[in-house]
């Protein structure tokens, strides 16, 4: 018989789909179960002396690394002080470590228990997910909701009503809601970032023989957002082309979910869109991967946690723990050797709902390409949480370049105020401590091209395709 119905078998019911009773597949009901199993052993690492000392361990080093994003700076200031001196001079101003302490303690009430967060089902958001079901909120006394979000102007919109707590952010998203830029300006921090990597340029099969990106004028691309990485970086991909994204291809904003489908209606050309999207379209067999974004910018930000300036201000104990566990399953994720039972995790329906082969190709860098190859790189997707400013700068230089911010942009300004971890250089200086790196700030190079956030003017300057004055 179907997986539907078996009217002849005594162990299920008639007109149910699943054998438990449950209106849902078998195909879903074993899912659930690989997800559970899957759960449980995770749990079982993240409760171990190795996992505690590790994410403590990783965490410090994330802010650490922040604080000092230059080797030879951090060395010469353990060396001036002693490791004594530092740590304590470190624990006492760094905001985040403060609030660390503040839930491993449980020091004062939790201002809020009961949260709810949105999130997009797509992989960047998997620490922001799997806290829940690896039980990471209720360690730290909190009852989260995650509630799955059909797009980013949803989401956009339930942060700005208070509908939700925090939120999964496309990470220029905090950016442009505090800017006000097309919504009402809300105040919005980016606390960490979800996600590094992990996105594609994925094509309909039908341009299989048509790779250079020079011959793509009049395509059409799906892009997830306007405020968006995906579409800062296929704007600087086609420019660096000779293709002008305005006025040679048309850019089209479409939630995650509905790119594949649209892929395989030939509504467009393709997209640059976060996975498992990307790999779903070759599992389906309506498109390939052209190119990882990773190849593009090797490290750069996608996705971020957040939430409202007012809720931190209201909620400093309650933010601490969730800055807590979302750290935590950050440091889980990054873990390559947990991918594999990650994927099981999040596939389910109610989290991202795919099928657990395309996500484990995602999240281990071994996976079809759609042109009849297996390709490995393990950093195809990775889940490192620091919010460099210079991350900030660039996205701001990105929307001046396009047109989304007009007139002068104080860049230094806009990125400490909105990614966190702002603070930790004034307060510094404020104890006397000879802390002469940048608090925040690192160069990155984007397609060859070396960007240093100390110059972003000049760096505007220096694209010929622009709309910038």
């Amino acid at each position: 018989m179907s997986e539907f119905f078996d009217p002849y078998n005594a162990d299920r019911p008639l007109m149910m789909k699943c054998s438990c009773g449950r209106d849902h597949t078998i195909a879903d009901h074993h899912a659930e179960v690989a997800a559970d199993g899957a759960a449980v052993e995770l749990r079982r690492r993240s409760e171990t002396a190795e996992f505690e000392a590790y994410s403590n361990e990783f965490i410090e080093a994330t802010l650490v690394k922040a604080l000092f994003p230059h080797d030879e700076v951090r060395r010469r200031f353990l060396r001036a002080v002693g490791k004594g001196t530092a740590m304590a001079a470190i624990a006492s101003v760094l905001p985040v470590t403060s609030l660390q302490a503040m839930a491993q303690e449980k020091q004062g009430a939790l201002e809020k228990t009961n949260l709810k967060i949105g999130f997009i089902p797509i992989t960047c958001a998997t620490p922001l997910i799997m806290a829940h079901p690896l039980g990471f909120y209720s360690k730290q006394g909190l009852n989260v909701e995650v509630t799955k979000t059909a797009g980013w102007a949803l989401v956009r919109d339930k942060m700005i009503n208070k509908e939700y707590d925090a939120s999964h952010f496309l990470s220029p998203m905090p950016l442009a809601i505090s800017l006000g830029l097309g919504s009402n300006a809300v105040p919005m921090n980016v606390a960490t970032i979800q996600n590094i990597n992990g996105q594609a340029i994925t094509l309909a099969l039908k341009h299989k023989d048509n790779r250079d990106p020079k011959n793509w004028k009049g395509f059409k691309f799906g892009i997830p957002f306007d405020y968006s990485i995906h579409n800062f970086l296929l704007r600087y991909y086609l420019a660096e082309n000779g293709l002008n994204p305005d006025t040679d291809v048309q850019l089209r904003v479409i939630p995650p979910a509905e790119m594949v489908a649209n892929l395989r209606a030939g509504n467009i050309d393709g997209f640059l869109g976060p996975d498992p999207f990307n790999q779903r379209a070759v599992f389906d067999e309506v498109g390939f991967i052209h190119v990882l974004t990773r190849d593009l910018w090797n490290g750069h930000p996608c996705c971020a946690f957040g939430t409202s300036t007012e809720f931190i201000q209201k909620n400093p104990n309650t933010f601490a723990a969730l800055y807590r566990a979302v750290l935590t399953s950050a440091a889980m994720a990054r873990d390559p050797k947990n991918r594999e039972l990650i994927a099981k995790v999040i596939a389910p329906s109610q989290y991202l709902n795919q099928p657990e082969a395309v996500l484990t190709q995602v999240l281990t860098g071994r996976f079809a390409d759609g042109l009849g190859k297996i390709q490995n790189v393990p950093e195809r997707a990775d889940f490192d949480p620091m919010p460099w400013q210079s991350m900030a700068v660039w996205m701001l230089t990105q929307m001046q370049r396009w047109g989304y911010i007009k007139g002068d942009v104080d860049y230094k300004a806009l990125a400490e105020k909105v990614f966190l971890i702002t603070d930790a250089r004034k307060h510094m200086k404020e104890l006397g401590q000879p802390f002469a790196a940048g608090s925040g700030y690192t160069k990155h190079t984007i397609m060859g091209k070396a960007f240093d956030a100390t110059k972003p003017a000049e760096y505007l300057k220096s694209f010929a395709i622009s709309k910038a004055a």
